[in-house]
């Protein structure tokens, strides 16, 4: 006799779609039988299966070896194999509904084999975590009053090997490295491309068959649960890409899972017109336990401090990248999908409800309403979106040239608008330099000392706008070529000053984001900016205002958008004294002319923008100035 990891109250849950915690009872676990022996109980969902064995390096492969008993209704077959243990090969083989054979990974493995290899291996989570500290901390860290900088990292590529044919870096290897850098560097937060076990590694990590296990390219879970940790040591906070929006149709993977359209939908709505991928059924139920169950995985297992959710725009819109007659709309005629949305706010309201301290991220592309607001004002429940309108129009703009900008100055200042429709992160992510995009560096105009007088001037409009920050590994370099997968980043050019001057400008950017309250506490908050002259287009020059909650000193932003010094250019502020220039994005440090105002300027009695007091600033050649104001050293 067998004694089950599931109960009736676990069935229940899982056919109701409520379940949370999946990963507990499916799959594959190690223990004991009812008569004391070792082994592994294993379980697998196929409710449209003729019948399901498990077979592995432990019974050579064989098909009929150990069979899995179906459990009453449940659609779940299980068995417990005795001797199994930890590092067996396995995968479940399937007699499918449509008469083939279909040998598949575990759904819920901890641990697969090193792609191309595919088949699961027994694992037991095991680690002694050592961050404490940092979980007391975490919801203070991640709120949305707290600074965030997030730095955004694809492992394989990050840093190489050179030696050992390019070889990327293991889990271990990478967690003093990137700490240190991350630290240097000043930003709060890592945002790793998903580290879910893919086979393709061109994907990125986007094309995920291991929804609960760490690719094991860079090493066994323990080994990112290590990463993960130290980050944590040294003050770091991690946030995991996790993509719910499609998956692909590998032979090993969930598509055709028994046989039948199990996890994806059939026909045109279970194919994603753009990645040729599998769309999940959002509407099954043992569906949303997969995906409930795998989003908790990764925060309560690993750690993680948030989840960015990916493609979420292709969940929530039925006619999503489909032409006329290629969808069907829903039950009111409408093109939202309803499934979706009510998975989607599932997920979130879990999340919150039973994990305290983290933020999910949505990537979401669209103007739908209220994304970052709470369900139960109707929102879909995330902490925070991805603000990808700025993005495009900031980086259209800056594209042109500097003469043409007077002419577009509505592409910087249209985000006032919206700025606090959402809670928004600011991304220049992996996705604007790939694919024959260029390097931001290389997509600015102008000579040489234009194109870094540009990109310096991009970073501080990015940090002294409201909303969190996100910058892609290699920004900080100021890298000449495109982000590619399959080599390291250019570190190389940090030899040279006006690269490593970017560096330096980065750095300084996130102590200051960090330090001022005025750049951060607001950064969700429509008391936290304010527009001191958004309107001067003919010599495309922008004057802002950050405030912090409180009594902090609020600072003043000026950027010259232009290759030409304004001399003597007057910006109305709130409080008389002196006004401390804390950063200068021309200065000769970060690779500039040496342009400024000599470290302060006295507020004069002259009125200018509706406000009593008045600054003389020189604005230097295509940078920007921030000015603190009395009231702090």
């Amino acid at each position: 006799m067998v004694t089950s990891r599931l109960s009736d109250q676990d069935v229940y849950l899982f056919n109701e779609g409520t379940h949370q915690r999946l990963d507990e009872h499916l799959g594959a676990h190690v223990g004991f039988d009812a008569d004391g022996e070792p082994g592994t109980h294993f379980a697998v969902w196929a409710p449209n299966a003729r019948g399901v064995s498990v077979v592995g390096d432990f019974n050579d492969w064989t098909d009929d070896a150990h069979p899995l008993a179906p459990r009453a209704s449940s659609g779940v077959f299980e068995g417990f194999v005795r001797g199994v243990g930890p590092g067996a090969l396995y995968k479940f083989l399937i007699q499918g509904a449509d008469g083939h054979v279909h040998l598949k990974a575990d759904p819920f493995g901890f641990l697969h084999e090193t792609p191309p290899r595919t088949a699961s291996i027994v694992w037991e989570l095991d680690y002694a975590w050592g961050d404490g500290a940092w979980m007391e901390e975490r919801e203070a860290r991640n709120g949305l009053d707290a600074p965030m900088s997030i730095y955004e990292v694809h492992l394989g590529s990050w840093r190489t090997v050179p030696e050992e044919a390019d070889r990327p870096l293991g889990y271990r290897e990478l967690a003093p490295r990137l700490a240190a850098h991350v630290k240097e560097l000043g930003f709060t937060h890592v945002e790793l491309l998903p580290v879910m076990e893919h086979p393709f590694g061109g994907s990125w990590g986007y094309q995920v068959t291991g929804y609960f296990a760490p690719t094991h390219r860079f090493g066994k879970p323990e080994d990112l649960m290590f990463l993960i940790d130290h980050l944590h040591q040294e003050g770091i906070g991690v946030i995991l890409d996790w993509v719910p929006a499609h998956f692909p149709n590998d032979a090993h993977g969930l598509a055709l899972f028994d046989g039948t359209h199990l996890f994806e939908h059939a026909g045109e709505r279970g194919l994603h017109p753009d990645w040729r991928s599998c769309i999940f059924n959002y509407g099954r139920h043992e569906v949303r336990s997969f995906l409930v169950s795998s989003a908790r995985f990764w925060l309560e297992r690993y750690h993680a401090d948030g989840l960015r959710v990916d493609g979420v725009a292709s969940m929530l819109y039925l006619d999503y990248s489909r032409g006329p007659g290629e969808w069907t709309p829903n039950e009111d005629g409408g093109r939202e999908d309803y499934d979706a949305i009510a998975l989607l706010r599932q997920i979130n309201e879990a999340v919150y409800e039973q994990v305290p301290g983290v933020q999910t991220i949505a990537e979401e592309s669209t103007s739908w309403p209220m994304v970052s607001r709470p369900t139960f004002m109707g929102g879909l429940g995330f902490g925070l979106k991805w603000d990808l309108g700025w993005m495009h129009d900031t980086l259209r703009y800056l594209q042109r040239d500097p003469v043409h900008r007077r002419y577009h100055h509505n592409e910087l200042t249209f985000r006032s608008l919206y700025a606090f429709h959402e809670n928004f992160v600011l991304p220049l992510s992996h996705d604007e330099v790939v694919h024959g995009k260029g390097s931001l560096l290389n997509k600015m105009p102008g000579d040489r000392w234009q194109k870094f007088a540009n990109l310096r001037l991009l970073y501080a409009y990015m940090y002294s706008q409201p909303g969190k920050k996100l910058l892609f590994m290699g920004s900080e370099l100021a890298q000449w070529r495109e982000w590619g997968h399959d080599s390291s980043l250019d570190w190389h050019l940090l030899e040279e000053d006006a690269h490593a001057g970017v560096m330096r400008l980065v750095s300084e950017l996130n102590r200051r984001y960090r330090e001022e309250p005025a750049l951060h506490e607001g950064d969700a908050d429509p008391g936290g900016f304010e527009w001191v002259d958004g309107s001067d287009s003919e010599r495309s020059v922008l004057c802002y205002l950050r405030r912090g909650a409180g009594g902090a000193p609020p600072i003043a932003v000026a950027i010259n958008f232009t290759p030409v010094v304004r001399y003597d250019y007057r910006v109305g502020v709130p409080e008389a004294g002196e006004w401390g220039e804390i950063l200068n994005t021309d200065a000769e440090a970060f690779g500039g002319s040496g342009v400024g105002n000599l470290g302060r300027v006295e507020a004069e009695p002259v009125p200018a923008h509706g406000r009593a007091f008045s600054l003389c600033l020189t604005l230097p050649p295509l940078a920007a100035v921030m000015l603190r104001a009395p009231g702090a050293s």
